[in-house]
């Protein structure tokens, strides 16, 4: 469910799981303008739905809609995952921390959280599940950088844990000692603008994520590989985001592979 949906990969890559599995079960894409997602919402127990992904622009606003929240979502703020439990009510998860660090788990698998520091640029809905992803595996210091610090500020207050702002002028300071870099802004999208920092600064064996996947690799990640740094792309992080769901609305724990990921590239 999003406002606008048609872009949306999930129901590729839920699709293949479908018939990977042999489930008797199909993944909709739902168009929800602003002025029908409450109704929409009420819909998913009353029409027999087994569940819903959420999208741009209601992560959030679904928090109103949902009957249970669990610890993720509420700690976030967001919510990606909803599961319709037997008595109609609405579970809300978010699993955003969980894909993130899976896929580094699966594309980086010499990192680990006690390496050093990790710098986090942004401050959304995604940056606050990676932070607070990051912060519970163990990183001894979170960097936070966003351009409106008052943004970074809530966020740290919110997710709790060893986390320090940095000013946006302060981007590339931030970088010195770093085991890992995210991008978890738009920044460097197809369409947006890009992200520029120098990175110059990064220690060569620091691991160097974005988060988008739409260029599969962004400036970024092409600036970190010339520079001899690991680069890991962000397809995976919505990959592994969406195991959670399905093993919850069909019942079985879906596999993130090589036929997969081809799949899915396919329709970017």
């Amino acid at each position: 469910m999003g406002w606008p949906v048609s872009h949306s990969l999930s129901p590729r890559l839920h699709g293949y799981w479908l018939n990977e599995y042999g489930v008797n079960g199909s993944y909709e894409p739902l168009a929800a303008p602003p002025e029908n997602f409450a109704r929409m919402m009420r819909m998913l127990s009353d029409d027999g739905f087994a569940g819903a992904n959420v999208t741009v622009p209601y992560k959030e606003e679904a928090l109103k809609y949902i009957d249970e929240i669990d610890g993720q979502a509420r700690r976030t703020g967001a919510v990606n995952t909803i599961i319709v439990q037997a008595d109609g009510r609405l579970l809300g998860r978010n699993t955003d921390g969980f894909g993130f660090l899976e896929n580094l788990k699966s594309n980086a698998p010499s990192w680990s959280p006690a390496q050093g520091p990790a710098v986090v640029i942004g401050a959304g809905g995604a940056a606050r599940a990676v932070c607070a992803a990051l912060i519970d595996s163990g990183v001894p210091e979170l960097r936070l950088i966003n351009r409106t610090r008052l943004r970074a500020e809530t966020t740290a207050e919110h997710i709790g844990g060893p986390i320090r702002i940095y000013s946006w002028e302060e981007r590339a300071t931030a970088l010195d000692g770093a085991a890992l870099l995210v991008n978890a802004t738009t920044m460097g999208m197809t369409g947006k603008p890009p992200l520029e920092l120098d990175l110059s600064r990064l220690p060569v064996k620091a691991v160097v994520n974005d988060i988008v996947y739409s260029p599969l690799a962004t400036p970024l990640l092409e600036s970190a590989n010339r520079r001899g740094n690991l680069a890991v792309d962000g397809l995976g992080m919505l990959l592994h985001q969406a195991r959670p769901g399905f093993a919850a609305w069909f019942g079985v724990e879906p596999q993130v592979t090589a036929g997969l990921r081809a799949h899915v590239l396919q329709g970017l």
